[in-house]
């Protein structure tokens, strides 16, 4: 079955980026049909820990993240995790980052990152209050710790951040104890961002933006989308229940992009990054705001919906089933961080989730370099929810418009063509292992 649709635009994937970008097309005027395999918002985009963040500026692959790598991999509860089986199909991807730690290409990278996250409070703030919904947003601190007791690196970070207009205030113990009664005696120190904000809860954060949408006019169809074809005119979108045609055609999938985009025949670096987290719905109150980890990785929020901790960066595509001692880790840094009540981590809510990443952690905004009415909008990284609504005003007004601002240079998805050799040499040499 074929349905020959009016649709000015298709959004495929409807996660917070494509929400944002659906929501913003319509508000340029356009028709717009949605479709994801998931209910709205109900994938990678629910599990985060609702924390805009605007310090994070730095790419993930730098030198002093290669130098971590061992040990992080090794530590019994560390936060990077590489399954050995994955391994092999992970290697192409892992020679990019490894690539992308230049301190050129580092600082390019930062640099595109801060333009993005330095738009990305007030974007949201015009997004929400545009459908009613400005209390989802607040303004929140948030607080940076160390278990250790030297001040080079706090410091350090400070000043590194202040460089790019970022304030963040040193915070003695006893300051960080004023701040958050419940911490554990095992934190020393922090770093104090007080510019910073925070969504209430991110999921239901997507459903106010997607109860916005289908209110004002939006179509929404819930089904996965296998492949995608385009003449440059038109776009055909084959789906598990009939084939869309739409004149325009916005992927923003998530950690599944890259397939699609495989069919234009484009070959983008995409890995997923499963993210893991729990949510205590009992213990929500023991934190005035969102706390960071400077050693363990992982941050603790209070939502609606609980007391979330979120960490891990596995490396682990998209079929694997999580790994439960993933879960059990999170519980003990928890247990480390804070002094709740006696057996506050014993039974909360876990989660898994699939981090869409780059190598050099920069998301694609871009138009398709031959079709002209296909557009890109993934690989946010740790920063899909910081960046979604800043994102879809660039890449909307571009599409509506015709005209990519300068802004959008550092985001096309032409920047991979000149490494595009090693990922065919890594797949050869598998192949000729398989042989």
């Amino acid at each position: 079955m074929t349905d020959d649709t009016s649709q000015q635009v298709t959004v495929v994937g409807a996660g917070v980026v494509g929400l944002c970008m659906a929501l913003r097309l319509q508000r340029l005027g356009k028709q717009v049909l949605l479709i994801d395999r998931q209910r709205a918002g109900t994938g990678t985009s629910s599990g985060n820990a609702g924390y805009i963040a605007t310090e994070t500026i730095d790419p993930l692959s730098t030198l002093e993240t290669l130098r971590s790598v061992p040990g992080q991999l090794f530590k019994r509860h560390g936060a990077l995790k590489l399954p050995m089986q994955y391994l092999p199909k992970a290697a192409p991807w892992l020679m990019r980052f490894a690539l992308s730690a230049s301190p050129s290409r580092v600082e390019r990278g930062r640099q595109a990152l801060v333009s993005l996250n330095s738009q990305a409070v007030e974007a949201w703030r015009r997004c929400l209050t545009d459908i009613g919904a400005a209390g989802a947003l607040r303004n929140a601190g948030h607080l940076l710790v160390w278990e250790s007791a030297s001040t080079a690196g706090p410091r350090r970070l400070a000043d590194h951040l202040a460089r790019y207009g970022i304030h963040a205030e040193w915070q003695s113990e006893a300051a960080v104890r004023e701040r958050i009664p419940a911490l554990s005696s095992r934190v020393s120190q922090g770093l104090w961002f007080s510019q910073t904000a925070k969504i209430t809860d991110p999921a239901v954060l997507c459903r106010r933006l997607f109860d916005a949408f289908v209110a004002r006019g939006g179509q929404w169809s819930q089904q996965g989308i296998t492949h995608v074809q385009s003449d440059g005119q038109q776009a055909v979108l084959q789906g598990e229940r009939n084939t869309i045609v739409t004149r325009q055609v916005v992927i923003a999938a998530g950690a599944y992009s890259h397939r699609l985009c495989a069919d234009l025949g484009l070959d983008v670096p995409l890995e997923t990054e499963r993210g893991y987290h729990l949510t205590l719905p009992e213990a929500r109150d023991l934190l005035p705001h969102s706390l960071e980890s400077a050693e363990r990785h992982c941050v603790l929020s209070p939502l609606h919906s609980g007391l979330r901790i979120v960490g891990f960066s596995e490396i682990g595509g998209l079929d694997m089933p999580p790994r439960q001692s993933r879960f059990a880790s999170l519980q003990i840094h928890l247990r480390v961080l804070l002094d709740g009540p006696d057996g506050f981590a014993d039974s909360p809510r876990t989660w898994m989730g699939y981090r869409p990443t780059l190598p050099d952690s920069l998301p694609v905004l871009d138009r398709h370099p031959s079709k002209p009415n296909v557009f890109m909008a993934f690989g946010h990284q740790h920063l899909g929810l910081t960046q979604a609504a800043v994102s879809a005003e660039w890449l909307a007004d571009a599409i509506v418009y015709g005209t990519f601002a300068e802004c959008l240079a550092p985001f096309r998805v032409t920047r991979f063509r000149a490494t595009s050799h090693l990922s065919s040499l890594a797949h050869s040499r598998e192949d000729d292992t398989a042989k």
